[in-house]
């Protein structure tokens, strides 16, 4: 119901924000700082994050001049916050200790990273499509 008291700007704001803090929650999440709601894990891919970033600083560059002073002032606040984060993982990153925890949680991935596929796996793919 609050959506019909507002305006066609104020809707377009609201949207605008909303897809921002999408970016900004999935990048947070590939950052390893939420956790995953699929998987109730936390999880951390930097490329992906990476991607999620990219994407707000492209959004920046390609609506410059043309966002109310609240949209502005959120996806500034979302890209500082994202950068400051990622500089900071992969600071953690490069440390030995970090390394090594993080090719632990990825052997797990590595099955579903490669091509192979057990047969096992192709069956089940069958039985679901059909």
């Amino acid at each position: 119901m609050a959506e019909e008291t507002l305006s066609n700007e104020q809707q377009t704001e609201l949207l605008f924000m909303q897809l921002v803090m999408m970016f900004q929650g999935m990048a947070m999440q590939q950052l390893g700082k939420v956790m995953n709601p699929m998987t109730q894990k936390v999880e951390r891919d930097l490329g992906q994050a990476k991607n999620f970033i990219d994407l707000l600083s492209m959004l920046e560059a390609k609506t410059k001049g043309n966002l109310t002073d609240n949209e502005e002032k959120l996806l500034q606040q979302s890209l500082f916050d994202l950068r400051m984060n990622y500089v900071d993982e992969m600071k953690k990153a490069d440390s030995p200790e970090e390394s090594s925890e993080s090719a632990e949680n990825a052997e797990p991935k590595a099955p579903a990273d490669t091509e192979e596929t057990t047969e096992s796996e192709t069956t089940e793919g069958e039985d679901s499509a059909s």
